[in-house]
């Protein structure tokens, strides 16, 4: 969005939720910099700057909002080239992928030179890599202050610093205040369990989402339990790796998700924050999908694009469910999961149905294709699983968000036993992709009153770049029309 001060101060006096994390304004009287919903008084327009990330507002000396809370603002989506670059950068970093490392290294991820990075993300959020990271770092521990009581000790490590004097320093330098004396109130014990916010911007459909993710749940990794989506999460690699379970719900009056996270992961709170984000997709502006979709969004506009918190997860769930049934592809990951899948070992986890952790890659890939077979799979989809499970530990696949979709989209293909269905499916779920399209879904076929895949992809032109979220609305119309849970199963595979 371009920042234009009409816009933004018009958006600010109406405390417009659709501009939440577009913008923050600093308010040049106070010091102070809010979201453009915070509720304190407006202030007068010439005293108001307009920054297109808290980055950029904190290194013109602006100090977070202890009342709107600047670092529970909504991130953003985009489609265009730069944008997405810039925000998967943004992820990368959010996630805390970096912390010990440099522009260059984040940009070699990319693979784009640290020059055209700087260009792009300077371009979207107004600041330097180096700068937003430090930012995010900053805010991050603020928000474990407040939500948790979490030792200060282990509040500075889990937001990425290397030591506490550092971010004691840091702490002081930007906010003028201590970390101790931000926080509400102390704990003498470690929580069973810590608390966040996701906030969103309105509509959300939370009990479409539930649907959604209930009719897919691979038993013992996840449930969907009384308006509750719970599952077990690892985060992490090598020794610092960890092991727990994660709880989400919604509370709309708020506009928030509250995001509940084991105590055992805490130290990797920055990636399970940034995972559940693209899971449950935050960073969608509905307004500006309906704007495209136009009728078809009329009827549920809240509808948001459902991630993944494994991409190697959903990828061998859609390979699982080619050619049969949404029930008989649950029934089959299910039993994947019990088979090759490793214990929680957590009572509570077990006792909410998600104490078994979904195999990794590594698991599988030296498995002979007939142990998974024993499960009632058939061979060739057997092989695939393999497969992909190779193509990933080698480094030929990547399934993350911030992953280049054409490149992502060709390896999948390449993969004896993946058409263009299973490949444009994971491009939804595991990298978010929003203009995905799975042109032979039987589903959509029907939807748009047409037999062949070519047919479905030209009338779908008019719903570009929003086309993942045109798919999610006729799969849910269908449902609704049917009395069904869910959409019936995709067309066979061309290499299955």
């Amino acid at each position: 969005m371009e920042l234009d001060d009409d816009t933004c101060y018009r958006a600010l006096r109406a405390r417009d939720s659709r501009f939440d994390g577009r913008f923050f304004v600093g308010v040049r009287t106070t010091g102070i910099y809010c979201r453009p919903i915070c509720r304190v008084k407006l202030p007068l327009a010439r005293n108001c700057r307009f920054y297109p990330s808290a980055a950029a507002a904190e290194r013109e000396g602006y100090r977070p909002c202890l009342r709107c809370r600047p670092e529970l603002a909504p991130g953003r989506s985009s489609v265009e080239a730069g944008a997405r670059l810039a925000q998967a950068a943004a992820a990368l970093l959010d996630a805390g992928a970096f912390d010990s490392g440099n522009e260059v290294a984040l940009a070699n991820e990319l693979g784009v030179s640290a020059r055209h990075l700087r260009r792009v993300f300077d371009a979207e959020f107004g600041v330097a890599p180096v700068a937003y990271a430090q930012t995010r770092r900053l805010l991050l521990a603020k928000q474990l202050l407040t939500d948790t009581p979490l030792p200060v000790t282990e509040v500075a490590y889990a937001s990425g610093f290397s030591s506490l004097r550092r971010f004691n320093a840091a702490f002081r330098e930007r906010y003028r205040l201590t970390p101790t004396a931000l926080r509400r109130e102390s704990a003498t014990r470690r929580p069973a369990m810590l608390r966040f916010r996701l906030a969103y911007r309105p509509p959300y459909d939370w009990a479409a989402m539930q649907s959604f993710l209930a009719a897919r749940v691979v038993a013992g990794v996840e449930s969907v339990r009384g308006g509750v989506y719970r599952r077990s999460l690892r985060a992490g690699t090598g020794p610092n790796a960890a092991k727990g379970w994660i709880e989400l719900r919604a509370l709309p009056r708020l506009d928030v998700l509250e995001l509940r996270v084991s105590a055992s992961l805490a130290r990797w709170v920055p990636q399970i924050l940034n995972r559940a984000r693209h899971a449950f997709d935050t960073q969608c502006d509905p307004a500006q999908v309906a704007e495209v979709l136009g009728e078809l969004a009329q009827a549920s506009p809240g509808l948001r694009l459902p991630g993944s918190f494994d991409g190697f997860e959903v990828a061998v769930r859609a390979v699982l469910g080619q050619q049969v049934s949404v029930a008989a592809a649950h029934t089959l990951a299910s039993r994947f999961a019990a088979r090759f899948g490793e214990p929680l070992c957590d009572t509570l986890a077990a006792r909410h149905g998600v104490g078994i952790l979904f195999p990794t890659p590594a698991a599988i890939a030296d498995l002979d294709p007939a142990c998974i077979g024993e499960l009632g799979v058939i061979r060739t989809r057997s092989r695939t699983i393999v497969a992909l499970a190779r193509a990933l530990v080698d480094g030929e696949l990547r399934l993350a968000p911030d992953a280049d979709v054409a490149e992502t989209v060709g390896a999948l293909h390449a993969i004896r036993g993946i058409g263009d269905w299973t490949a444009q499916y994971v491009a939804m779920r595991a990298l978010g992709w929003p203009d995905a399209f799975p042109a032979a879904d039987l589903v959509v076929l029907k939807a748009l009153g047409v037999s062949k895949a070519g047919e479905a992809s030209r009338l779908a032109a008019a719903w570009r770049p929003w086309r993942a979220y045109a798919v999610i609305h006729l799969w849910r119309r269908w449902s609704m029309s049917n009395g069904a849970a869910s959409p019936s199963p995709h067309e066979e595979e061309s290499q299955a």
